[in-house]
């Protein structure tokens, strides 16, 4: 929070600055401009900051409505792009996450794929229980993740 508000600062001072150099002397006097570009500044600064501090998927959500959906039972091997081009085959694929051992680095057998909301029913059960590179897998609706408090 305080990065926010140190960036709140430096935008005041550039409009400060902007305000300085910009403002013709006949409307404002150097010290009355740069107090315009301060108060200016306040005024736009909490508008820049809201719009900073509201979460990605709130953004992203307005624009586009997606589902995450949980895919188990992977095979080791497989990697993003062979279970992009796999669900692709039912619907519109936005991203693949599959999971990974931290240590080892080695995949763990499941990943959540992103999808066009519209699709989604028709994948899951296009989908769930059905063989792919010789397992079976399950597909589901991911359940949010909850933050602690």
């Amino acid at each position: 929070m305080k990065s926010l508000s140190l960036l709140n600062v430096i935008i005041a001072l550039v409009f400060s600055i902007v305000a300085y150099f910009l403002i013709p002397a006949e409307m404002f006097s150097s010290p009355e401009a740069f107090i315009f570009g301060m108060l200016l500044g306040a005024i736009i600064v909490p508008q820049i900051s809201k719009l900073i501090s509201e979460s990605p998927s709130k953004i992203l959500s307005v624009k586009s409505s997606t589902t995450t959906l949980y895919v188990g039972n992977l095979p080791y091997k497989v990697n993003e792009q062979a279970v992009s081009d796999h669900f692709s085959n039912y619907g519109k694929v936005i991203s693949v996450r599959l999971m990974k051992d931290r240590r080892t680095g080695k995949r763990k057998g499941y990943g959540f794929v992103e999808v066009d909301s519209k699709g989604a029913d028709k994948m899951i059960k296009k989908l769930n229980d059905t063989d792919f590179q010789e397992r079976t897998l399950k597909v589901r609706l991911a359940k949010e993740k909850q933050e602690e408090e």
